[in-house]
């Protein structure tokens, strides 16, 4: 249920999942305008997304933003496999009454690789992909890449030192982080809980490719050229192999949207007019 304003043009709403987690989601834009669902990647928030929104706003673009499960103001689960993450991209659609209604998806990192996935089970649901530097294939490693932050608190007495934890595990990734720091009923919590982290890091590690090329919507493959997740090289043969796809590069690294807002936000807004 609406809850009023999360900023000048966003509404937070709720729903709740058959398990009776709550999840989140920020509802961006005019309210009559064409729907687009935007997804996080790990540590992210539907937060993240409001900037694009504003600059897709003029187009006439709904940007809604969730908070995918153990993000943001969404509750934690009990597990981390697509079938869960797409469980609940399915439950939003249809309380939005979206579910006979394709629209495109944008996702970064984890959330583009679950927008795929979406887009390879359910043809029908989704117009156009927007891929922001999500893999079509992760080395299987362990420690599997998340897993420094096994060495932070979840939660901490004061906002500061929350902070400060960050800066010693995290270092320069710290701004990303530091703005999903919440009021908590011990203080402050992180945006999501390092052991959720972990197990849905593990679990998205491996090859993606049949979900990839398992659809044949219009596409965008937003790359950046630092990125230390997805390789120049890969991302180039993503695009490639994969038809109607267009591939923009970016001097960036993984989080190319957040880096480069202008650049990021005139590719997907030519890209949205083209396909639409």
């Amino acid at each position: 249920m609406p809850t009023g304003p999360a900023s000048d043009h966003a509404t937070r709403a709720y729903l709740t999942a058959p398990d009776g987690r709550r999840l989140s989601y920020l509802d961006l834009g005019p309210a009559e305008g064409r729907p687009l669902l935007a997804l996080h990647g790990h540590l992210g928030e539907g937060a993240d997304f409001v900037e694009l929104a504003r600059a897709l706003g003029p187009d006439g673009w709904r940007v809604i933003a969730l908070d995918q499960r153990g993000h943001g103001d969404s509750d934690r689960a009990q597990r981390y496999d697509r079938d869960g993450y797409l469980a609940d991209l399915l439950l939003l659609l249809t309380h939005l009454g979206l579910e006979h209604r394709p629209l495109p998806i944008l996702g970064h990192s984890l959330g583009a690789i679950n927008g795929y996935h979406l887009a390879a089970a359910k043809p029908d649901a989704v117009s156009a992909l927007i891929n922001i530097d999500g893999p079509a294939s992760l080395p299987v490693v362990d420690p599997v890449p998340l897993s420094f932050l096994l060495d932070l608190p979840y939660s901490a007495p004061t906002r500061e030192e929350l902070r400060e934890e960050l800066l010693l595990a995290c270092g320069a990734l710290t701004p990303l982080l530091e703005s999903g720091l919440r009021p908590h009923h011990e203080g402050w919590r992180l945006g999501c809980h390092p052991a959720d982290m972990v197990d849905s890091d593990t679990r998205v590690l491996g090859d993606h490719w049949r979900q990839w090329l398992g659809s044949r919507c219009p596409a965008l493959l937003l790359h950046g050229t630092a990125s230390t997740v997805l390789p120049t090289a890969q991302a180039r043969e993503m695009a490639s192999r994969r038809p109607r796809t267009a591939l923009v590069e970016l001097d960036a690294d993984h989080w190319v949207h957040l880096r480069r807002p202008k650049e990021s936000a005139a590719a997907i807004r030519r890209f949205l007019g083209a396909s639409s």
